[in-house]
């Protein structure tokens, strides 16, 4: 009778786990639809959704194993509901049937200041992967036109002859005419945005480069290190509630930002292209926004396997390109490159 009470505890705990798992899924699944402002825990469920969807992986296993019948259908169910997030951070690319190389080729890169170099080397490196890759717009944030004793923008002159420089920080790079531009400057920050009317072949495009605030993770994390090596005591619940607060900031500034680029992209008249770094996760409230009713994600529409931009110590995917409804898109890729916490995002879409 004892063993069989146990047993019965222990079911029960592990189907309120189930459920407290399910549900976290789902809010989470719907925490980008509502903005962060007064709605921070449900957004922050957004974060932490591959780590839910693999919770609920192990115990679809768990009551599979155990063969009921009657509980396995809830993380089943849950499991499904997922496969929408699942697509923007995975692709099969089974099927592609539009893998071309022709159209515009784009390329996003926080290039993080060219690693500071004094010898001007990483924008040289940079550029020739830019050559190799047939780029014909190259958007950059984090940007400084200071490269060893000659600026970034005579260096690439002869491959890019035309740029338009936003905020000191942002650029884009075109090898078609600049017809005009534009800077888009938040407040109280030195984030920004900006665009560039681009002449294809007789077609004008508007492409944005767009850098969006921060989360603050690393920054809170190097100050909790300088305090402790300084001999100052810091406990650990005051990094989570520091972590927390600036995740909770960065998610409200984030998302006034993206609605500020989003405004302006609906007061557009041309096809808009949109590239950067959101410094946000798929499924987001910022990404939702960015992405409205008229753009399409570059790497669901053609990208392959597992994508993230982000070198750190946490892999996910917070650089994007996406496009105008009325484009196609044909390829979509990173490339491994070593001079940034971030990788360069390609795209190549038919106009």
């Amino acid at each position: 009778m004892g063993k069989l009470a146990v047993k019965r505890y222990v079911s029960l705990m592990m189907l309120i786990l189930q459920l407290v798992i399910s549900i976290f899924t789902i809010v989470g699944l719907f925490g980008g639809d509502s903005s962060p402002v007064g709605n921070a825990a449900a957004a922050m469920c957004v974060y932490i959704l591959p780590l839910l969807i693999l919770a609920n992986i192990l115990m679809l296993l768990y009551w599979l194993i155990l063969r009921n019948w009657f509980i396995l259908p809830i993380p089943v169910i849950t499991v499904l509901c997922c496969i929408p997030y699942i697509s923007t951070i995975y692709q099969p690319g089974l099927f592609r049937s539009n893998c071309s190389e022709n159209g515009l080729k784009v390329a996003s890169y926080n290039v993080a200041m060219f690693g500071r170099s004094a010898t001007g080397f990483i924008a040289q490196d940079v550029l020739a992967e830019m050559r190799r890759e047939n780029v014909d717009v190259f958007c950059i944030q984090e940007y400084t036109n200071v490269s060893g004793d000659k600026k970034v923008t005579d260096i690439y002159r002869d491959y890019f002859p035309y740029v338009a420089i936003g905020r000191d920080d942002m650029a884009i790079f075109s090898r078609y005419p600049i017809t005009g531009k534009k800077s888009i400057l938040f407040e109280n920050t030195n984030n920004s945005a900006m665009w560039a009317n681009i002449n294809v072949n007789g077609k004008q495009v508007r492409i944005y480069n767009v850098h969006l605030e921060t989360t603050g993770f690393n920054r809170t994390l190097h100050q909790a290190a300088k305090l402790m090596n300084k001999g100052i005591k810091v406990e650990d619940n005051a990094i989570i509630n520091a972590i927390y607060g600036n995740y909770t900031l960065g998610m409200i500034v984030r998302a006034g930002q993206a609605h500020t680029v989003a405004m302006d992209m609906r007061d557009s008249n041309l096809p808009c292209i949109v590239c950067g770094d959101f410094n946000d996760v798929p499924y987001s409230y910022v990404y939702n926004v960015m992405m409205g009713e008229t753009m399409v994600d570059g790497f669901k529409e053609c990208g392959k396997g597992f994508m993230s931009t982000y070198r750190g110590a946490k892999p996910v995917r917070i650089d994007y390109i996406l496009h105008d409804k009325r484009m196609t898109g044909f390829t979509y890729y990173t490339k491994d490159m070593s001079y940034s916490d971030h990788l360069p995002v390609f795209m190549a879409i038919g106009l």
